[in-house]
């Protein structure tokens, strides 16, 4: 009996004694998960810290999130919108009945004395503005817009603001970690995260003649209410103003573009100087490089990454230069072109009156030209926007450039920037409209549009282009 306890106890301190061995032992082979982890680099063994480039990778959020937030602001819009057809109320006394349409979205605060960068979208019809900081409201005052790029800048009475962290979109990398920042479904401050997933995209989302796009695509989540707001990367760094989703739905399906910084910068720098984006012309149109376009130009190039040049403008610096159809342009200054939207993306840092040095291949030469940037007008000056405002037919209107008119191929015309309330509201003239005659008279100035009309009564026609493009008209009787 003695001997069966004896080898009962020697087998449970055995076990006991090989469990703390096994667990002792297992303990100090386990990697410490705190570690370092270690990695071969050129056959030797480095230590790659976590959060840094290598094999882990998990970049810290929260101060990329603190630093932006604060520099996001909730845009609330409301237009009293003219019923389009006149009712009876209207027919007695001559008013109109009217809605209220109300929208919501972000912006970006750029300088600390009140200048918010947002979508041209967010504001665009608006009658009046609220701004909202960290629950405070403010009245918003557009300074400015740009319909090419969807841009606009908005004041509010305020000082000492947290002006965001400008970085450099030129230096964003494809697969670099971005946060979107922004009020999606009126949720105040609300951010995701993503990767950089292309750059330089053409979305044709943009109206106008010349429209700027050579977005940032991002997989961060954006939404309706993240127009205008900020996309930043890790630093906190403001690299791209949220503008647009793909989607079917309305909602985020994994496609979001934004507007790069450096874009935005010399848009703000030209609003808030001169009232107006100084956009630069080269005389050249120009597309990206496919297998068609290289058959009907007869290019004979390998790598398809430029841009390939489809019409000049007779008379421009460019057709001066001796660029012809069928060219491709590689280089501008020091800045690699590889198709449409990089051509239009470095021509879009520069203003009239600049000069740039154009690198393009020609049949089998590679040739060098030096060109002067116009303006709209054909001239290297300043110009400012003159919107004049026709308060007898209840619009704001203004005279369309010389280059919109070669492009479009018409002799006069007149835009229609803004439709109030009064006889353009009743007869649903949409605001982009250029009214080129009216009654077969021809229009060049905004004022001849009040003119004309006052003289006419019976049948007026009115001909134009649509903001698409197109040739149309409207017609009606006094």
């Amino acid at each position: 009996m003695k001997e069966s306890w004896k080898t009962i106890l020697t087998a449970f301190f055995a076990g006991i004694l090989g469990a703390l061995v096994f667990t002792w032992t297992f303990a100090a082979w386990q990697p410490n998960p705190q570690a370092n982890p270690i990695v071969e680099e050129n056959g030797k063994s480095i230590s790659v810290k976590r959060g840094e480039t290598g094999l882990v990778n998990t970049p810290d959020f929260v101060q990329a999130s603190a630093l932006s937030t604060p520099s996001v602001v909730f845009i609330k819009t409301i237009s009293d919108a003219q019923m389009g057809e006149m009712d009876f109320f209207e027919m007695l006394f001559g008013g109109g009945g009217q809605r209220q349409v109300s929208g919501t979205g972000s912006g970006v605060i750029f300088t600390a004395d009140g200048y918010i960068v947002t979508n041209n979208h967010v504001i665009e019809g608006a009658d009046k503005i609220e701004v909202i900081h960290q629950k405070k409201s403010y009245e918003g005052k557009v300074i400015g817009i740009d319909p090419s790029a969807d841009l606009a800048i908005v004041k509010i009475t305020a000082k000492n603001l947290p002006a965001i962290k400008r970085g450099n979109s030129k230096d964003v990398q494809v697969g670099e970690w971005v946060l979107a920042v922004g009020n999606p479904f009126n949720l105040t401050s609300t951010v995701t995260a993503g990767i950089v997933s292309a750059k330089g995209r053409d979305i044709q989302l943009l109206r106008g003649q010349f429209p700027i796009e050579s977005f940032i695509q991002t997989d961060a989540a954006i939404n309706p209410g993240n127009s205008g707001g900020a996309l930043v990367n890790a630093r906190g760094e403001l690299v791209g103003i949220n503008t647009a989703i793909l989607s079917r739905t309305g909602s985020y399906t994994g496609y979001g573009f934004a507007v790069p910084v450096d874009i935005v910068a010399k848009i703000f720098n030209d609003l808030i100087q001169y009232g107006e984006v100084q956009k630069a012309f080269t005389g050249l149109s120009v597309m990206d490089l496919s297998s068609k376009i290289a058959e009907q130009y007869n290019i004979q190039l390998e790598n398809f990454d430029v841009a390939a040049v489809t019409n000049v403008e007779s008379g421009s610096e460019a057709d001066k230069a001796g660029i012809k159809e069928g060219d491709v342009i590689t280089k501008i200054n020091n800045d690699i072109i590889t198709g449409k939207s990089s051509f239009e993306e470095v021509i879009s840092y520069y203003r009239p009156g600049d000069k740039i040095k154009i690198t393009y291949k020609s049949g089998k030469q590679i040739k060098e030209t030096t060109l002067m940037l116009t303006n709209r007008e054909g001239t290297t000056g300043v110009l400012k926007r003159t919107v004049y405002s026709a308060e007898k037919v209840g619009a704001d209107l203004e005279t369309v450039s010389k280059v919109e008119r070669d492009k479009m191929g018409i002799q006069s015309g007149v835009r229609v920037v803004k439709v109030k309330r009064g006889l353009f509201a009743r007869l649903r003239i949409e605001e982009g409209f250029i009214i080129t005659a009216i009654n077969r008279r021809p229009v060049h100035e905004p004022s001849q549009v009040e003119g004309i009309l006052a003289e006419i009564e019976g049948k007026v026609y009115i001909e134009g282009v649509t903001k698409e493009g197109q040739r149309g008209y409207y017609s009606f009787f006094f």
